[in-house]
């Protein structure tokens, strides 16, 4: 194996050391060579001197997960071997993408002209006497931190309208709406809805629709009226008398 000469205060921290080594190797980067790559790792850590171990203790940390890596690798069919080498190559490559991005930006900040001035001094009392109510500073350190109110965990008092709302279901729905046709005072779609009624009544109702015109009880036409078919309890009982 080639001799490593280079410091590692030339890296940044233990990937950028690997990222090194496998492009020194050649390595594809989406298929390492990682019994290779841990013994150069761990021969390069291997030559550190003692005055310099609180330097590298990261790198040193690195070592010891490699080495214990290295081991899993010998076992014969192990899957925690396989994880951590899939770990390790993802961390790889994500570590890569970000230096060429931050190196395309870097590029990028040294053509643009960048002015400063001195801090402009402070006019007035530094100390912030106002009152404020404790859930207006809440809601504001949130929109400061990018969070919604959503996020929060929600109170009981949102859900109580939930929890107490009554239950309406399809079939009450559906012989509510027959009744109303038969009797005619029901006719057209727009009828049917209420917004001063709840969620589940117009919900349960819209469901009770779709069941009825899918019967064959209720037709609607193109200007929204609603027809129902009278004929539909005699053929159905005509049929259970021929049986």
């Amino acid at each position: 194996m080639e001799a490593l000469t280079f410091k590692l205060e030339d890296f940044e921290g233990p990937l950028d050391l690997l990222l090194y080594l496998v492009s020194k190797n050649k390595m594809n980067l989406y298929d390492i060579n990682i019994m290779q790559l841990i013994d150069q790792y761990t021969a390069v850590i291997n030559t550190l001197q003692a005055d310099r171990m609180d330097v590298a203790s990261e790198f040193i940390d690195m070592a010891a997960k490699l080495v214990q890596m290295k081991s899993a690798l010998l076992l014969p069919r192990s899957p925690e071997a396989e994880r951590m080498k899939a770990e390790l190559t993802g961390r790889l490559i994500e570590y890569s993408t970000c230096k060429a991005v931050a190196a395309q930006l870097g590029s990028r900040a040294r053509d643009v002209f960048t002015a400063v001035r001195q801090p402009q001094p402070l006019v007035g009392a530094a100390e912030y006497t106002r009152r404020h109510d404790p859930e207006r500073l809440v809601q504001a350190w949130y929109n400061l931190m990018g969070r919604s109110l959503r996020k929060r965990k929600p109170t009981q008092e949102r859900f109580e309208p939930l929890v107490t709302a009554p239950f309406v279901s399809v079939s009450s729905r559906v012989i509510h709406m027959l009744r109303g046709l038969v009797h005619g005072t029901l006719s057209r779609m727009g009828q049917l809805f209420d917004r001063t009624e709840t969620r589940s009544t117009n919900v349960a109702t819209f469901l009770a629709l779709l069941e009825l015109i899918r019967a064959g009880r209720v037709q609607v036409d193109g200007e929204g009226d609603l027809h129902v078919d009278r004929t539909h309890r005699r053929k159905r009982k005509g049929n259970e008398q021929d049986e």
